[in-house]
């Protein structure tokens, strides 16, 4: 992180946790003043595994230490502590256990000589199965209304095992057009409009994306697009992933 002159402002970043204010404010090069929590690697832990990043490597959770100046600390001493059944992590690595499934977040605290913060992440069942949740439909496009040329929600739904009841929550999804190869004709977004090619199921297992289409591309016929949603649990497909979900596109 760059140098900014004078005193950290306690508005200088976001879901940073300072130090108490009724406490001396530490203004040495290597005293730490706040930390943030960095993103996590993924948005849930499995039961029975460790936390893992996209690819499906081990991976912890992780803090950026800042002193007064708003540089980062290298080698600050970060401690983890499990406050919440179901999860458990190693106090000096931040390797995170999933221990049972939950219906909240389990919550840790990190700690950074005095001060502390929380971090929260929902507890999973493992995801073995995709099908899909409205993975056909149909859009009729305008010429001259482009607030009608967007798709309803396509996607699919996440769930360990066979049982219907068993939905995975709180798993990422990612979403990828593989036809038309026109990339400005169609595009990913997500419910408020915005790009978005990712997505993490809700407390029905289901996790989607709409396509946004760009009528001015339209030089070549298209009858269809084509996505593909994928689902992976340690770097691998689960069962029925890549999903194939269409959408057919007509005039009005």
């Amino acid at each position: 992180m760059s140098r900014r002159e004078g005193a950290i402002p306690l508005s200088f970043i976001a879901g940073i946790v300072f130090i108490a204010a009724c406490t001396d404010i530490p203004t040495g090069a290597n005293e730490f003043l706040s930390f943030r929590v960095n993103p996590l690697p993924s948005p849930s832990v499995v039961v029975g595994d460790t936390l893992r990043d996209s690819t499906g490597a081990v991976a912890p959770v992780t803090v950026t230490v800042f002193n007064y100046s708003g540089d980062s600390v290298s080698d600050a001493p970060v401690r983890f502590t499990a406050v919440d059944r179901g999860i458990a992590v190693d106090s000096i690595t931040g390797i995170i256990v999933g221990d049972s499934a939950r219906t909240t977040p389990a919550r840790i605290i990190a700690r950074v000589g005095g001060i502390t913060g929380p971090i929260s992440i929902p507890v999973v069942l493992r995801p073995d199965t995709v099908e899909g949740a409205n993975a056909r439909d149909s859009l009729s496009y305008s010429l001259t209304d482009t607030s009608a040329n967007v798709s309803a929600g396509l996607g699919v739904r996440v769930r360990h095992g066979l049982i219907t009841d068993s939905a995975v929550v709180s798993y990422l999804v990612t979403f990828a057009i593989v036809s038309p190869g026109d990339t400005a004709l169609a595009r990913l977004v997500n419910d408020a409009g915005a790009p978005s090619s990712r997505d993490t199921t809700d407390s029905g297992g289901i996790a989607q994306r709409r396509i946004r289409l760009n009528v001015l591309r339209l030089v070549a016929p298209t009858d269809s697009i084509i996505i593909a949603a994928s689902v992976r649990y340690r770097g691998e497909h689960v069962r029925g992933s890549p999903a194939r979900l269409v959408l057919k596109v007509k005039p009005r």
